[in-house]
């Protein structure tokens, strides 16, 4: 289970914090949360793959000591000069490396989008940082071996996921024994009570428009697909340690319940608020203290009924992925996770129609070589098979100029 090893005189100091992928939506609302408690907060570090003009703008404002462009084919396209004198520029996963083992940082907030995520948290954890997590691809990927990292150096890791973080915090109204299983709440994306048929033809532009969240754009398909909460069942499954048949899912499109967790004994405890995500990133940044900050508050008069739905897994088949790959382990969740990745990436680009982005997830799964306990290069390299593998199936099952 996350835990925190800070001590109470901790709190006296301002939390040194370094943010990997600062200028997506999490990173942006993680700068909000910083700008609120500047007297609990001190920004140290900051990341971007290839946007390093907006990067560069938020070193303007902030000046911080680093920041990182990620992107090798940005190297020496960044004008360093236009940063402040007091911020140096990094270059690469060396860069990030750099960053977030240096002494003086105390919280990694790990926003990177995707498998590009794992190495910086991976770095973090082995410097002996906190890592606030809010890549949930590292845990699908690399489950086992992060924790085991975790637990080895003896750091904590916080969720960010406002589903993981809901669970984290309900969870601490009793004992890690006494949790029975948890309940991830889902929105149903835009296409809730849709049956498959109907989605044959949808757009890009249809798929992007989540009612609920405003994210970026591989979150939001995944959040119509629902593999997002597919994702977030193999996450949980390592975060919580716990196996997936205590792990539920259900929709509840007002996204005011973001968990519930059950405890032995019938109680069930629940954190509510409204969608922000400043929320669960300040709880992770101050954990264990609750302070005030800029998310949004429930105005209780203005509250109507809540609604609760079972999933139709035969319209949204991914979310069986997910339990499969939670039972199974291994190479399941690097090889499900990129096969998303590229699934997603081909559908933004018209490539692929959007019910075949979980028909090829499960034919990548199901022909991959499985492995049950994989060393971190094991699981890279089963990575970058599955990838290659996307793009094979849509070359065999989608023959150029037919139309998708």
């Amino acid at each position: 289970m996350p835990a925190s090893h800070a001590s109470a005189s901790k709190s006296l100091f301002r939390r040194r914090v370094v943010i990997l992928g600062s200028t997506g939506s999490i990173g942006t609302n993680c700068l909000d949360v910083i700008d609120c408690l500047c007297d609990r907060l001190e920004l140290l570090g900051l990341s971007a793959h290839s946007n390093w003009e907006a990067l560069f703008q938020q070193a303007a404002r902030y000046r911080p000591r680093w920041v990182t462009v990620t992107d090798q084919g940005s190297q020496g396209q960044p004008p360093a000069g236009c940063l402040p004198a007091e911020t140096r520029l990094l270059h690469g996963e060396e860069g990030i490396a750099a960053m977030v083992s240096d002494p003086d940082v105390d919280v990694v907030v790990t926003a990177i989008v995707g498998a590009a995520g794992l190495a910086g948290t991976w770095a973090a954890l082995e410097a002996g940082k906190t890592v606030a997590v809010a890549n949930k691809e590292t845990l699908v990927m690399a489950g086992p071996v992060v924790m085991e990292l975790a637990q080895k150096r003896r750091v904590p890791i916080l969720p960010v996921d406002s589903e993981h973080s809901a669970n984290f915090q309900a969870m601490q109204g009793g004992k890690p024994a006494e949790v029975e299983r948890i309940v991830l709440t889902a929105s149903g994306g835009p296409f809730r009570g849709r049956r498959a048929a109907d989605l044959a033809q949808v757009s890009v532009d249809e798929a992007l428009q989540h009612p609920t969240w405003r994210m970026g754009p591989k979150i939001t398909i995944d959040s119509a697909t629902l593999m997002n909460k597919a994702l977030e069942i193999i996450e949980a499954r390592w975060l919580f340690d716990l196996p997936p048949e205590r792990i539920d899912v259900v929709i509840h499109p007002e996204s005011i319940i973001h968990s519930f967790v059950e405890f032995c004994d019938g109680s069930v405890l629940a954190q509510l608020s409204p969608p922000d995500m400043r929320l669960p990133i300040q709880y992770a940044l101050t954990y264990p203290e609750r302070v005030c900050g800029p998310a949004r508050r429930l105005n209780w008069r203005e509250l109507g009924a809540w609604h609760f739905e079972q999933v139709d897994h035969e319209t949204f088949p991914a979310i069986q992925l997910g339990y499969e790959v939670a039972r199974r382990g291994g190479t399941c969740g690097a090889v499900l996770n990129a096969a998303n990745e590229a699934a997603v990436s081909r559908f933004l680009a018209g490539e692929l129609g959007f019910l075949d982005i979980p028909r090829v997830c499960r034919d990548v799964l199901a022909n991959h070589h499985y492995s049950a306990r994989p060393a971190l290069a094991e699981l890279l390299a089963a990575d970058r098979w599955a990838r290659q593998e996307v793009s094979r199936w849509i070359t065999q099952t989608h023959p150029k100029g037919s139309r998708i």
